[in-house]
């Protein structure tokens, strides 16, 4: 096909890619997202750059690694000035929308998409700035063990009144492509925040399992056994205070698994809506999450760790009639995005770019060929007291921080992470050469300082502001009714015949 396609990006937030039946997952039921990897190409060893929301989504964005562009946290300002895959694709003549989460901090919530649909879900002020010179004292607005302790079903939750009106949002916007006279091509985003914790999921996806039915962690607790920073994040979320009760445990992964349901319907419905508004056989669709979710592997919730569960995710790229099914096992990261879209945009070879790129187009591996197989990660919130910093490569995974003992595992031999072989002799010449790397890549000393910087300036910036009148950057969502539905401004035939779809002749 040599039609700029469309693409629609589905994001869901906190997914673990382990969790998808296309990745070995054997509990979830999601049988739409089976069926675009069944039919489409599917990302083995794609991981997040950051295992934290904020961090993650600007790296995808700007398809650079967070300590590039400040992007240290929840509350961390994604610059104005930092080019992203929407601002190169509206470059290149596309439509660019986002409905739903992308948890911006800011006053720029739209960072080059020409229309937003919804608000957001979190805030976008620096309320959420973490403190490492005050590490002790937890910060009360963070995790805390009651989403795992009061996991279940429900009736109503903020997370499902946010995903509903996103879902219906872009699929009032598809119909209106559909319809409208635009002929640019479209990207539309479409971010989800569920399976995000608290475990809790309306009865209809809560009944769709049964108890017996729900895996327990593959690797058991490790308190008292485990790394420095594993430690740590028990202390930020409240492990030390709280721990759950296998039947609790038990709960919050059925919930999340229900959680992975309803996520399904969603995209099953935005298909649908595609294939209606005959937008399907050029469009590309992409399903991939920010992050993981540790879901009680090795004791610990939530993600801010680079073990596999919180920083693996899944990417299915469908797109039948250009790129045949198949499975890529070279690993790969949501820095790649932006080159891959920008790439397509341009037919093939990516424009020029107006500031540094961390990824490269994955187009090769979609068209049949091979990439470099490695990923780049740094972890610098909330349980952190140092930069961390990831390099995956191969079989294996290597972490460091000036604060803690090295890790290295092998993926391939030991997918679940349970020997640390940074120790063993047998391996000092390869943590030698992954730590000599590490020192070519990052200053950590320097970025040390400038994340402490950026902490202090943003606390005393949020305690400044929220003195006298506040004025919020929270994104609030345009709906000029002067132009919606019937209005004196046409003739009511011409209307309600641009309205309809297909349209009269």
């Amino acid at each position: 096909m040599t039609e700029r396609p469309n693409l629609l990006i589905l994001m869901a937030d906190q997914l673990t890619a382990r969790a998808l039946r296309a990745y070995g997952g054997s509990v979830a039921r999601t049988p739409h997202i089976d069926t675009l990897a069944q039919e489409g190409v599917v990302f083995d060893s794609f991981y997040c750059n950051s295992p934290l929301c904020a961090p993650s989504r600007f790296s995808f964005m700007a398809g650079q690694l967070p300590s590039k562009i400040g992007a240290y946290d929840n509350a961390a300002e994604f610059p104005a000035q930092v080019p992203t895959f929407a601002h190169y694709l509206r470059a290149a003549g596309y439509q660019t929308a986002l409905s739903g989460k992308m948890h911006f901090c800011g006053p720029d919530q739209l960072h080059g998409f020409e229309e937003r649909l919804t608000t957001d879900i979190y805030p976008s002020d620096f309320g959420w700035t973490p403190d490492w010179t005050r590490f002790d004292e937890r910060p009360g607005w963070y995790h805390t063990m009651e989403s795992v302790t009061k996991s279940g079903s429900c009736i109503r939750t903020n997370q499902m009144d946010f995903d509903d009106e996103v879902v219906v949002a872009a699929r009032q916007k598809l119909f209106d492509l559909a319809r409208g006279n635009d002929r640019r091509p479209f990207c539309l985003v479409v971010s989800m925040t569920h399976p995000h914790d608290p475990y809790v999921i309306p009865k209809a996806y809560w009944s769709r399992y049964r108890d017996d039915e729900i895996d327990m962690p593959r690797v058991g607790d490790l308190a008292g056994r485990e790394d420095p920073h594993s430690s740590r994040l028990r202390h930020v979320v409240g492990l030390e205070l709280e721990r759950p009760t296998e039947s609790q445990v038990r709960s919050a992964r059925r919930a999340y698994y229900g959680a992975m349901s309803y996520v399904d319907d969603q995209i099953g419905s935005l298909v649908t809506t595609l294939e209606q508004a005959a937008l399907d056989s050029n469009t590309i669709i992409m399903v991939l999450a920010d992050h993981g979710d540790m879901l009680g592997e090795r004791g610990l919730w939530y993600k801010m760790s680079f073990f596999e569960p919180a920083c693996r995710i899944p990417l299915i790229v469908h797109a039948p009639g250009r790129f045949a099914p198949r499975r890529v096992s070279g690993s790969a990261s949501l820095l790649d995005l932006l080159p891959t879209f920008a790439a397509i945009a341009h037919g093939g070879e990516p424009p020029p770019y107006a500031a540094p790129i961390g990824g490269r187009s994955l187009l090769p591996e979609l068209e049949g060929g091979a990439g470099p197989d490695e990923v780049f990660g740094e972890y610098l919130a909330e349980g952190a007291i140092a930069p961390i910093v990831m390099i995956r490569r191969s079989r294996y995974k290597f972490v460091h921080s000036p604060a803690d003992p090295d890790q290295l595992y092998d993926l391939s031999s030991d997918p679940d992470e349970r020997v640390n072989l940074a120790a063993q002799a047998h391996y000092a010449a390869l943590v030698t050469d992954f730590r000599a790397e590490v020192s070519r890549r990052w200053v950590l000393p320097a970025l040390h300082a400038e994340v402490l910087a950026s902490q202090r300036r943003r606390h005393f910036v949020n305690a400044a502001l929220r003195q006298g009148r506040y004025r919020s950057w929270d994104y609030q969502p345009i709906r000029d009714a002067s132009r919606l539905y019937v209005r004196n401004d046409q003739e009511l035939n011409d209307l309600e015949s641009m309205a309809r779809f297909p349209r009269l002749p």
